[in-house]
């Protein structure tokens, strides 16, 4: 598996709608796993083909309502003399380490594959900001469907239906603009302030702290267990 560059706004690739896929071969298993490499670095929601110069009727989305397993809880096992043998900075580094790979573990777990997929049945509505690995730094204000019912091939030519809600209903709407050659900005009823952008950093910013607390929260229970 390789990471590939994802293209950016501007790129003619992006403006063009995908073929379906009718060979699934090595060819496209390739493509899928560098997709989802790609992604994991990435840090994002989803990423279509299209973003990587492949216009082929493919996305990946990351399953936000999937549960998957718990982190490795390997690092309960160090010492308490780490402080002795680690600066400050070498404990940060590393913890950050830990926590890049426990991030990229859980991505992996929750991306999904789909092929020639299509929207075959929505409800309700919801309306929020929404950003893309192809327009770096920009959000917008987008509706979308609130529960998507969405009918896709897997790697291997199989069909398959899955029912998804809220951002996951989301990244899926959004990876099928892409495979049409339509990107967010277009559709969005307007772009984000600088203040709204900036307020939205810290609330995420907040969110990720929380996270990050509520684990080390998780693992002090299970130390005193």
């Amino acid at each position: 598996m390789a990471t590939r560059n994802i293209l950016k706004d501007g790129e003619k690739a992006l403006n063009k709608k995908s073929r379906a896929v009718t060979d699934f071969n090595a060819r496209l298993h390739l493509l899928l796993d560098d997709m989802r490499e790609t992604l994991i670095e990435a840090n994002g929601l989803g990423l279509a083909a299209p973003q990587v110069g492949v216009l082929r009727r493919v996305a990946l989305i990351v399953d936000t309502g999937l549960e998957t397993e718990p982190p490795d809880e390997t690092m309960n096992d160090i010492p308490d003399s780490i402080s002795d043998v680690y600066t400050d900075e070498q404990t940060d580094e590393a913890e950050n380490a830990r926590l890049a790979e426990e991030n990229a573990k859980r991505l992996n777990e929750q991306i999904i594959e789909l092929v020639n997929p299509e929207i075959i049945g929505s409800s309700g509505e919801q309306t929020g900001s929404e950003g893309c690995l192809s327009v770096p730094g920009v959000y917008g204000i987008v509706t979308r469907p609130e529960n998507v019912l969405v009918k896709a091939m897997d790697r291997y030519g199989q069909t398959f239906e899955m029912e998804v809600s809220e951002l996951t209903a989301r990244a899926v709407c959004h990876e099928i603009d892409h495979l049409d050659g339509v990107i967010f900005t277009s559709v969005a009823e307007r772009l984000l302030t600088e203040e709204e952008l900036a307020e939205l950093a810290a609330s995420r910013q907040a969110e990720r702290e929380a996270l990050s607390e509520s684990s080390e929260n998780s693992k002090e229970a299970e130390n005193h267990r």
